[in-house]
């Protein structure tokens, strides 16, 4: 984070990069789901590449800037550390889960004629947010929650590593890298979410937008990519603080 831009400023790059996180990560979703679209079908690989540049676009865009946090439970877990202001965390905040209510709006309006084709409630769900494959909250949450502090403090490693002292645009391109093997890693049993904004902000718009076939939002699975994540972000940043902050 670069003190010398004021707080709107920075919260204007957060709501941007939360926007193009959801842009190219539920996008590519939304193309390998929905009938009719050029990449139904495509695969797994391909939405663990489309998260991991979906964070390394505004990592690279906006690292210097606002910190590029683009997630709430970061954002948190830095601020319980010492490591942020909690007088930032509320406009931060406010701004991530915006800005993926922005980008989950986008993607229905570009996309809308491949989800009135989608008859499977599930693959329409699944381009808004994150579903347990065996259907289990206890599941859910421990792969959210394992890949949430590797997230957190390998990101964290990553910026502070001596080597990309020097050369702070290479951390950032490799924290695209460490999100795309999460998702190919950790995409089997929930997503994974990673995000609380990324998962609550497009829920809500699943539940707000009359969409055809698109069945219930799940919002009893929903607290756990929310919860999980948040939790985290305090043991993955806490972790990387006592080893080597």
């Amino acid at each position: 984070m670069d003190p010398s831009y004021d707080l709107w400023t920075r919260a204007a790059c957060e709501f941007i990069g939360t926007a193009i996180l959801i842009i190219l990560g539920n996008g590519t979703v939304a193309n390998v789901h929905l009938r009719g679209s050029k990449g139904y079908g495509g695969g797994w690989s391909l939405i663990a590449m489309g998260y991991g540049f979906g964070v390394m676009i505004p990592a690279v865009m906006f690292g210097g800037i606002s910190g590029n946090h683009i997630n709430p439970a970061f954002t948190l877990g830095l601020a319980s550390w010492g490591l942020f202001p909690w007088s930032d965390v509320a406009p931060y905040v406010v701004a991530q889960m915006l800005g993926a209510m922005a980008g989950q709006v986008a993607i229905v309006a570009t996309h809308k004629p491949y989800y009135d084709l989608t008859t499977s409630s599930e693959d329409v769900l699944a381009t808004f947010s994150t579903i347990n494959a065996a259907r289990s909250r206890l599941n859910g949450f421990a792969n959210e929650l394992l890949g949430s502090v590797v997230l957190f403090s390998c990101a964290l490693a990553l910026v502070h590593s001596p080597l990309t002292a020097n050369e702070p645009g290479v951390a950032h391109v490799a924290i695209g890298f460490l999100v795309w093997g999460l998702v190919a890693g950790l995409g089997g049993p929930t997503g994974p979410a990673l995000n609380p904004a990324r998962d609550l902000g497009p829920r809500i718009v699943h539940a707000l937008l009359p969409l055809k076939h698109k069945g219930g939002s799940d919002f009893r699975y929903g607290w756990v990519p929310v919860a999980a994540p948040l939790l985290g972000g305090l043991i993955g940043v806490g972790g990387w603080k006592l080893l080597l902050g």
